[in-house]
């Protein structure tokens, strides 16, 4: 179904939000605009984040000052070896006054769900995720619950502390738009932080900047940006040639071109264009794919990561002939 490419007031408006909502951030998580414009990204792709970093780099941190600056519900999830699924997606309880079951959801019922520590939840507590993640529903007791729109869960997971975690299965992993690694800060942002952390949390001066319902029009609109054939075959092309590397064992999924293509849209919508280039697609690919892939014994011995073959990748094959996308046309939904 075709339908018309976002206008400019609307266009307009949406970068408006989301360089209020980008500032926001960055009061509190200083030195990361690149991180920070990403994590914006998949929030209007409408996709979920893996933040995977050693502890104290600030992963928390950046998941709760995204939600601090939207006005809507937050659900907090601290994921420990003994966590239920009943514990996120919520259970039903007898009420004796009217003999009836109530069903009282779980934290996964939020606009945007902050899972701490993923890792450390056994199989059957992840597993309660995956159908929240892809269909943004909920099934307790029989019965199918429909979960807010927006939709976000940004979880984190330390790679380095590895007792008592349960590594995320390939499906979980796929069901994740993006990973990111938050990093070491530089000098001078690590000197801003002390600064702006000595007397007090900024965490605590942060304001809603927007709201759940514009932020869901703001998901609508930047999936009708035009995206060029030639866009497309680029897309299908990066992701194809993981599945035939010979450094890899697993290559990435269909699900994997429809999120990056996606989270292209988010990141050009940003940038106030109408359409997507090649170096949209080239600024997401690492973030988008590395981390559904599975690197080969060889390629492990030699030291060669996930990232650094999506790296090779995207040298290798060559850009669309013609990518810009005509005032004129439509773009496909």
């Amino acid at each position: 179904m075709l339908q018309a490419v976002p206008t400019t007031s609307e266009l307009t408006e949406l970068v408006e939000t989301t360089d209020q909502i980008r500032a926001g951030i960055e009061t509190v998580v200083t030195g990361r605009s690149e991180i920070v414009g990403i994590t914006v990204a998949v929030l209007l792709a409408e996709g979920h984040l893996l933040l995977e970093d050693v502890p104290g780099v600030g992963k928390t941190t950046l998941a709760k000052a995204l939600a601090r600056t939207i006005a809507c519900s937050v659900g907090r999830i601290q994921f420990t070896p003994d966590l239920l699924p009943s514990d996120l997606t919520g259970v039903n309880i007898y009420r004796s006054q009217t003999h009836e079951f109530e069903f009282r959801p779980g934290p996964l019922f939020a606009h945007i769900v902050i899972g701490d520590e993923i890792n450390r939840a056994s199989p059957k507590t992840q597993s309660a995720l995956l159908e929240c993640m892809q269909e943004t529903q909920a099934t307790v007791d029989g019965k199918t619950y429909a979960l807010p729109r927006p939709f976000l869960v940004i979880a984190t997971q330390n790679p380095v502390e590895m007792e008592g975690t349960y590594p995320l299965p390939e499906a979980q992993r796929d069901r994740f738009m993006a990973r990111l690694t938050v990093g070491y800060p530089s000098l001078d942002a690590e000197l801003d932080m002390l600064d702006l952390q000595e007397t007090a949390d900024p965490l605590g001066a942060l304001r809603p900047v927007t709201d759940a319902a514009q932020v869901a029009q703001h998901v609508a609109t930047a999936r009708r940006l035009y995206a060029a054939p030639g866009v497309k075959r680029y897309v299908v092309d990066l992701v194809t040639a993981t599945r035939g590397d010979t450094g890899l064992r697993l290559g990435a999924s269909p699900r994997a071109s429809i999120q990056l293509l996606r989270a292209a849209k988010a990141l050009a919508a940003m940038s106030g264009r109408d359409h997507v280039l090649p170096d949209d697609v080239q600024r997401l690919a690492e973030p988008v794919l590395a981390h559904r892939l599975i690197a080969s014994t060889e390629a492990r011995l030699s030291g060669r990561s996930t990232s650094d073959i999506v790296q090779d990748i995207v040298a290798r094959i060559p850009l669309p002939s013609s990518s810009a996308a005509p005032r004129e046309r439509r773009a496909t939904g």
